[in-house]
């Protein structure tokens, strides 16, 4: 990879419900370049939906659904075993709700990514990838799909035909064999600030990150995963972007 490469910048959004918020979205819309934004079935009540998509606009900040397991108590992060046809149509659902807001907005969704447990089980998951695809095909053929760089959910989407849009994480400690470290392990995130904006970097010019044993891993991403819901979020952000213009590198949206 050159100097000029562009890389994405995207944050889960609209995590709130009610008068609960977990993100700092408007602070976070100055940052990124592609918001994920709460559907309902994890996190994200309508009005929620509404502000971030009017904010996103405002902002020139391109719309994705994060779309989720059916786990409001649980934040989308406990494992659930879904049927196929169930899956899809939820799927689509959250698609359809967010659309609407986007519409208002003067926008459309632009893109869709699955969250926490979903997320995890279709890196692996035949089943379950296959059924996100076909959630993704019923709501809308052209839409691409933002997931795990290496995943067995965008292998699913290219073989449907959608746009499968690779996606990496500076923030989060990988295996091997460029699966992330799961949530519950220690040293999983990286707290470091100074680390992060390195891999940040380092992934963006060089395709590469360093796993959890201290080899280097290749991973090609169009796509930088930043984390609103940990403590400092923002000023993280800030200073990845920064690290990653400074090197070179044009932060825009893929889609």
């Amino acid at each position: 990879m050159t100097a000029t490469t562009a890389m994405d910048l995207n944050a889960d959004l609209g995590e709130g419900f009610g008068r609960w918020q977990l993100t700092d979205d408007e602070r976070l819309l100055s940052v990124v370049s592609s918001a994920n934004v709460a559907c309902g079935f994890h996190a994200g009540d309508a009005v929620t939906m509404r502000r971030v998509c009017d904010l996103a606009v405002e902002r020139g900040v391109t719309i994705g659904a994060q779309v989720s397991y059916r786990d409001l108590a649980g934040f989308g992060r406990r494992a659930m075993d879904v049927p196929p046809d169930e899956l899809a149509a939820e799927v689509a659902y959250q698609i359809g709700a967010l659309e609407v807001f986007a519409r208002a907005a003067g926008a459309r969704v632009a893109y869709v990514k699955p969250h926490g447990a979903l997320h995890n089980r279709v890196v692996h998951d035949e089943e379950q990838a296959g059924a996100l695809v076909d959630g993704v095909l019923l709501a809308d053929a052209t839409l691409p799909v933002l997931g795990l760089a290496g995943s067995r959910l965008l292998e699913r989407a290219r073989e449907a035909g959608l746009p499968a849009i690779p996606e990496a994480f500076a923030d989060r400690a990988y295996t091997e064999e460029g699966t992330l470290v799961p949530r519950g392990r220690a040293g999983a995130v990286i707290t470091d600030p100074d680390a992060v904006v390195e891999r940040s970097v380092r992934l963006a010019r060089l395709g590469q990150i360093t796993s959890r044993a201290g080899s280097s891993v290749d991973v090609q991403a169009r796509s930088l995963c930043l984390h609103g819901d940990t403590p400092g979020a923002v000023e993280l952000a800030r200073r990845v972007r920064r690290g990653l213009e400074q090197s070179g590198v044009r932060v825009e949206a893929f889609a």
